[in-house]
């Protein structure tokens, strides 16, 4: 079982904004679900770790203050970025940079690896994903007051660190292929040694028929 912002996100980027990023990769609908379902625990639960340390939690609330809370909706975000805009919103290389601290290409050949896609698609992906997971969560901060989202008290960055860092926590306790990437990516010691085949093993190899 997903955790719920991956849930909710996953929902909001099924039908034509997975046709549009499928396309943009040029691999089928199905793989590029999958894919994206490996992604979203990855992104959301290195934002986890970075927000667990209230420095890290006050960078990102205060990035999402000025560069996402008016992103507008997601379909749009998801045009500018599959177009080649250039902004702060739309740069997805900067934010993974910022997210992973380093790690980005261990993240990349580990997602590539296990969902099948190879690395160079697997950054792809995550490029594109990057902005719209940091827009989903400014909307789910500043914009959608109401149950169900983060905004049910008033926003601040401790409110911020304390959902992502339970969102870390449950995508690591789920286990499976996104527990253990998140694991292999953020855990290592930089040697270059994923243990993906355990990954592989937890996950099934490739989740092109997944979700």
């Amino acid at each position: 079982m997903a955790s719920p912002l991956t849930d909710q996100l996953f929902e909001q980027l099924g039908g034509a904004p997975l046709q549009r990023i499928s396309s943009q990769l040029g691999v089928g609908q199905a793989q590029t679900a999958g894919a994206i379902s490996a992604a979203l625990p990855l992104l959301l639960g290195a934002l986890g770790r970075n927000a667990s340390q209230p420095q890290g939690a006050e960078a990102l609330y205060g990035a999402l203050q000025k560069d996402f809370a008016g992103a507008g909706d997601l379909d749009g975000l998801l045009g500018a970025v599959l177009g080649g805009a250039q902004s702060r919103q739309t740069n997805g290389a900067g934010i993974l940079d910022h997210v992973f601290d380093g790690r980005q290409p261990r993240a990349e050949a580990g997602l590539g690896q296990a969902t099948g896609l190879g690395g160079d698609k697997a950054g792809q992906l995550m490029k594109i994903l990057a902005p719209i997971v940091l827009a989903f969560l400014a909307r789910q901060m500043f914009q959608n007051k109401g149950a169900g989202t983060l905004a049910e008290s008033d926003p601040s960055a401790q409110l911020l660190g304390s959902i992502l860092g339970q969102e870390q926590q449950q995508v690591r306790q789920q286990g499976g292929l996104s527990g253990g990437l998140l694991g292999a990516v953020l855990d290592q010691d930089g040697d270059g040694q994923f243990g993906l085949g355990d990954i592989l093993k937890i996950g099934g190899g490739s989740l092109g028929d997944k979700r």
